[in-house]
C-alpha cells in the first residue's frame, strides 16, 4: 500500500506540471503582416500615381524651356490632336461646343490658367484659333506644353535640367 501511494503522489505531480506548462495566450502584437500590406499598398501607388495624368497621346514639340511650377488647383488641359480634334482633359469635345464648355469650366475655377497641349503638326494657325477661343472664354493666363530637352533657339544642344 506504501508504494502504491508513492506512484500515486509521483503520477499526480507529473500532472500538475504539465498543467503549468501549457503555453500562456500571447498578448503581443505581431506586426509583420501590417507592415507587409502597407508596403505593398505603398509600391501600387507609387506605380498608379504617374498613370493619373491626362493622358491624350500627343507628339509635343521639344524646347528648352524649363518646367513651370506646380499649383495646388489641378491646372486645366486643353490638348490639339493630330487630326485637329479638342480635348478638355481627357474628354474629346465637337468643335462647336468647346467655347459654351469653356465658359462652364471658367465659371467654376477659381484659377485663369490653363495647359495648352498641341501635337507638334498641328499648324500653328490652329493653335491660335484655340488660344483666342481660351481667351475668348476668360482663361487668359495660357501655358504652351511641350517637351524638354529640346534645341535652344540658336541651334546649340539644351543643358539638361537639374531638379
Amino acid at each position: 500500500m506504501a508504494g502504491g501511494t508513492i506512484q500515486g503522489a509521483a503520477s499526480g505531480s507529473r500532472r500538475g506540471r504539465r498543467r503549468k506548462s501549457k503555453a500562456r495566450p500571447m498578448s503581443e502584437i505581431n506586426v509583420t503582416p501590417f507592415v507587409d500590406v502597407m508596403l505593398v499598398l505603398l509600391i501600387i501607388f507609387m506605380v498608379a500615381a504617374p498613370l493619373l495624368t491626362v493622358g491624350v497621346p500627343l507628339e509635343l514639340p521639344k524646347t528648352a524651356a524649363s518646367a513651370l511650377p506646380t499649383e495646388e488647383e489641378e491646372p486645366l488641359t486643353i490638348s490639339v490632336q493630330a487630326d485637329g480634334a479638342l480635348s478638355i482633359m481627357n474628354t474629346e469635345v465637337p468643335r462647336a461646343d468647346f467655347i459654351n464648355r469653356l465658359r462652364a469650366i471658367a465659371a467654376e475655377r477659381t484659377s485663369d490658367k490653363v495647359f495648352l497641349r498641341a501635337d507638334g503638326t498641328v499648324s500653328y494657325e490652329q493653335v491660335v484659333q484655340v488660344m483666342g477661343a481660351l481667351n475668348g472664354a476668360g482663361f487668359s493666363n495660357i501655358g504652351l506644353v511641350t517637351d524638354t530637352d529640346g534645341p535652344s533657339f540658336d541651334g546649340t544642344p539644351a543643358a539638361p535640367q537639374s531638379e
